[in-house]
């Protein structure tokens, strides 16, 4: 089973310190951009400069793939470490506790209140499953690679990515780093229907990397990334495409809805250069309005001009969480073993 690692807050604030700047991130010069604004219109933040940093001596990380906020308040941060898979802070960035050795391919993390109890949804690459648990990491189930769908000669060709809720318990996981299915399960793990994978048309996928549950239009829909398209595709809930959202130049992660916004972090920019990520923000009607770090967003006759970065506060943003200050953490992939970045709102 696995193990538990609680640490006092006190030890915690004092770890921060030690890694100060965040492990050195961007060589030391963050401090640069203390003080700057970043993002646009009304979505615009400054850097927490303290938020989140750790000693890596006891809680590593790897890559810091995904991040969610629970019921109670609590951030809490998936990396394919597997001396502490999760590591749950306070807002303050403070530790309050680490749990997990059993993924070393964790990467999509989903919560879903169900009863009044947080879960967790974790898609492991490298398990080629999804896994329940509580918050405590006790595992509930696990949903291995759809075999009875005839889709996949073998679990390798199956490599989830992210999974969402329906209200009524349905399960959606995006195959996003294999076959670029999406499967549908019913909350007992049952398979109901799949759709996507690799073809010509808009129905289909390149890099499904992301799924969530969209309401914003009174409804509950389905908004997935086309990351390697540079598209979000809006789907009912039985799979039908409803909308394709371009975003040139921006290799889009999972889609995160707060409020009436979509947010998202943007890996890659330009032609998927190295070092060049940054965060978009979309309003309801699925405009880019914001993108923290990067390009003015710019309409030209309705179509949005090629995103790039234009501040080099990111390398990789592999995911962000929205907390109920609408405050961003930025967790990155691939970017020298980094804690999350926090952008507080102004």
């Amino acid at each position: 089973m696995q193990r538990r690692n609680f640490i006092k807050t006190s030890v915690a604030y004092s770890a921060g310190a030690y890694t100060l700047m965040n492990s050195g991130l961007l060589n030391g010069k963050l401090g640069m951009y203390k003080d700057m604004v970043l993002g646009h219109g009304d979505f615009q933040y400054k850097i927490d400069m303290h938020w989140g940093a750790l000693n890596a001596q006891q809680v590593p990380v790897k890559n810091c793939h995904e991040m969610v906020q629970d019921s109670q308040g609590r951030i809490i941060l998936l990396t394919d470490h597997t001396q502490n898979n999760v590591i749950i802070y306070d807002k303050s960035g403070k530790l309050i506790e680490t749990w997990g050795t059993e993924y070393p391919g964790a990467h999509g993390l989903t919560i879903n209140n169900e009863g009044g109890e947080d879960f967790l949804y974790i898609c492991d690459n490298n398990l080629h499953c999804l896994i329940k648990t509580d918050l405590k990491g006790r595992e509930i189930f696990r949903l291995p690679y759809p075999k009875e769908t005839g889709l996949y000669e073998d679990e390798s060709k199956y490599v989830p990515t992210e999974s969402a809720i329906a209200a009524n318990g349905d399960i959606y996981v995006t195959d996003g780093y294999g076959s670029q299915y999406i499967i549908q399960y019913d909350a007992k793990g049952n398979i109901i229907r799949t759709f996507g994978g690799r073809g010509e048309g808009e129905e289909y996928f390149d890099n499904c990397h992301g799924i969530a549950v969209d309401t914003r239009n009174g409804k509950e829909e389905l908004m997935i990334t086309a990351r390697q398209q540079n598209k979000f595709k809006r789907f009912s809930m039985d799979g039908k495409l409803l909308e394709v959202i371009n975003l040139p130049g921006a290799f889009v992660c999972r889609p995160v809805i707060h409020g009436d916004e979509l947010y998202v972090a943007t890996i890659w920019s330009e032609d998927k250069r190295a070092n060049s990520g940054f965060v978009s923000i979309l309003n309801k009607e699925n405009k880019l309005v914001s993108a923290p770090c990067g390009s003015l967003p710019t309409y030209t006759d309705g179509k949005l001009q090629p995103m790039k970065q234009e501040k080099p506060i990111f390398q990789h943003p592999h995911d962000v969480c929205v907390d109920d200050d609408e405050n961003i953490y930025v967790a990155q992939w691939n970017s020298g073993n980094v804690y999350p970045i926090k952008l507080l709102r102004v």
